[in-house]
């Protein structure tokens, strides 16, 4: 029996548009577009994203109060310097949080609201 993770789904009001973020975000390639699903891979293999079309998609609010949408996950991306990555990820169109909650790691919301956070190795951040 094969079990074997291919993929996280993000879900969001245009599944072609967030893709082209993650695109230009971590330049990985597409392995499958139509219109509303699109599939992403890392160079060398492993789990991937794909995004999928959601017309009736709410934005998650991060940090959340009681009765707000709430994100039910969040991508990590290390990276070896959070300036220069934090640099390159406003460019691609991520928003930065405006409540960071470590030195070490940096919250951005994607253009469909999901947060994700840039983080570097503690050993390299200092």
């Amino acid at each position: 029996m094969l079990l074997r993770l291919t993929a996280t789904v993000l879900e969001a009001p245009d599944a072609n548009e967030l893709a082209a973020f993650y695109r230009r975000l971590l330049g990985w390639a597409t392995l499958q577009e139509e219109t509303g699903w699109v599939r992403l891979a890392p160079p060398g293999g492993g789990a991937g994203i794909s995004f999928s079309t959601d017309p009736d998609f709410v934005r998650p609010v991060w940090p959340a109060a009681r009765g707000d949408q709430r994100m039910t996950q969040h991508l990590d991306i290390e990276v070896d310097d959070l300036a220069a990555a934090g640099a390159h990820a406003r460019s691609c169109g991520a928003v930065p949080a405006e409540y960071q909650p470590q030195e070490d790691v940096r919250v951005y919301f994607d253009p469909a609201g999901h947060p994700f956070c840039l983080w570097v190795e503690r050993s390299r951040a200092s």
